[in-house]
């Protein structure tokens, strides 16, 4: 699966692109492959806040739904609108036209909790 250097991952298959105090988040690659087809996905507002480790959405897929967790704490300040139309981008795409929200982090320390790519692809099998 593909897991790419610039980005944080949680054990729950979300990741995280830091930029200065504002993050990009989405699901893995691995995620989006064990979902199978993405008919929707259920995105908080702009300006809602979640701690790290929050359900702050869902997605829908075929034959599951599956809960997404908050990589770190922050403000809701961007939702990708195309998901509403296209939610199959998560799955084309996963990494960048897929991507869910952006938030301004409340504190860009809890980074340091998440997993770099190779710790994340190490962990998969387990």
């Amino acid at each position: 699966m593909n897991a790419l250097e610039k980005l944080r991952y949680t054990k729950e298959h979300a990741w995280i692109l830091p930029d200065g105090e504002t993050g990009k988040i989405g699901i893995t690659d691995f995620a989006q492959s064990e979902l199978g087809d993405i008919i929707y996905v259920d995105l908080p507002r702009i300006g809602q806040s979640f701690k790290q480790n929050e359900i702050f959405g869902s997605v829908e897929a075929v034959k599951t739904v599956s809960d997404l967790f908050m990589p770190v704490a922050g403000e809701v300040m961007e939702i990708n609108p195309t998901l509403k139309d296209t939610p199959t981008l998560v799955n084309t795409s996963p990494f960048e036209e897929g991507w869910m929200i952006k938030i301004k982090m409340t504190d860009s320390g809890e980074l340091n909790n998440l997993q770099s790519a190779a710790e994340y692809n190490g962990n998969l099998g387990k």
